[in-house]
């Protein structure tokens, strides 16, 4: 009986110990970089594109589409389907659209009409200009704001994108990677994710390319109806833009507004936009419908595809609605 006792105490004090070491673990692992404002502007001073492509650039990484690239891409098409990226307008406030965002309004002939759009939300598929974020008061290339007016950005506008976007583009389809119809608000995607979906899909990012980040965001909607997405969605965790930095990527879209939210970096409520826009010189295509691409992508086995856009070219405009077609 004795040694029985002795025995189950030792079995116990082993079982603490080891409960205690693996809580430690758990306990002491550190939150994915960056954690805060000092982080995340140690990261951005270090890895930012200012200066890259000269001091008066204001195409970005849009210069990582070559001539080459877009030929490579166009050998991409091979059965001719194209696929739109972009959500039909929603009329009407939604908590995912709280402003109306997009007005239709018809002529008295009903034979002209008149569109009004405020696209910057969650509303309306669109494309983010260069001037439409900024870092530590200043644009991307280290430019001054106060070359902007009410009249318009006075540098980095959408208009730099007039002759359109004609490049390979890459469906990131992580609800697809984990099983699910679509992932849920404040989910992060993380580096991991991103090469465990390169080897399923049997894709790797390469320079010039842009990726469609699909979290499922339109399915979740169509499910469970809309939600209010700022603040609550699913996307990026700003660990991420070392790599996309390193692979050369030239733009980035998603679902919904491509940051994971909240962001997990305390004090930047948008970290991934800020570094891709301000930092980077990327532009962002917001608010994509991905689901038919991820239907034609699942019936073609294929996850890459030629991918073209054309925004309106405003004149020191900040954005612009968007259709992108996916061409495969």
């Amino acid at each position: 009986m004795r040694l029985q006792f002795r025995t189950s105490i030792a079995w116990f004090v082993t079982a603490v110990v080891l409960a205690v070491g693996c809580a430690s673990i758990v306990d002491t692992q550190e939150p994915r970089r960056p954690r805060n404002v000092e982080e995340f502007d140690a990261m951005f001073q270090e890895i930012n594109n200012w200066g890259r492509w000269g001091a008066d650039d204001e195409l970005g990484t849009m210069n990582l589409i070559t001539p080459e690239k877009t030929l490579a891409a166009a050998a991409l098409v091979r059965r001719g389907i194209t696929v739109s990226l972009a959500h039909n307008p929603i009329p009407g406030e939604f908590p995912d659209n709280p402003d109306a965002a997009f007005n239709h309004t018809m002529g008295r002939s009903l034979r002209s009409d008149t569109y009004e759009f405020t696209y910057h939300g969650y509303g309306v598929s669109h494309m983010d200009a260069l001037c439409h974020f900024l870092w530590n008061d200043r644009l991307y290339n280290d430019t001054d704001p106060s070359e902007s007016s009410l009249s318009g950005c006075g540098k980095l506008g959408i208009e730099n994108l007039k002759s359109g976007i004609v490049t390979r583009g890459i469906l990131l389809d992580f609800a697809r990677l984990k099983g699910v119809d679509y992932l849920e608000p404040q989910t992060p995607i993380y580096i991991e994710d991103i090469e465990a979906w390169e080897e399923q899909a049997g894709v790797t990012v390469s320079p010039g390319d842009i990726i469609f980040v699909r979290t499922g965001r339109w399915a979740r909607r169509a499910a469970l109806g809309p939600w209010q997405v700022s603040g609550n969605s699913a996307g990026l965790h700003a660990s991420v833009l070392p790599w996309i930095k390193e692979r050369g990527v030239a733009a980035v879209g998603s679902d919904a507004a491509t940051d994971v939210m909240p962001s997990l970096v305390d004090g930047v409520g948008q970290p991934v936009h800020t570094m891709l826009i301000a930092g980077f010189g990327s532009n962002i295509f917001d608010n994509m419908d991905l689901e038919a691409l991820a239907e034609t992508a699942v019936a073609e086995n294929r996850w890459e595809f030629m991918i073209t856009a054309g925004p309106i070219p405003v004149d020191g405009g900040t954005g612009s609605p968007l259709n992108p077609i996916a061409v495969f």
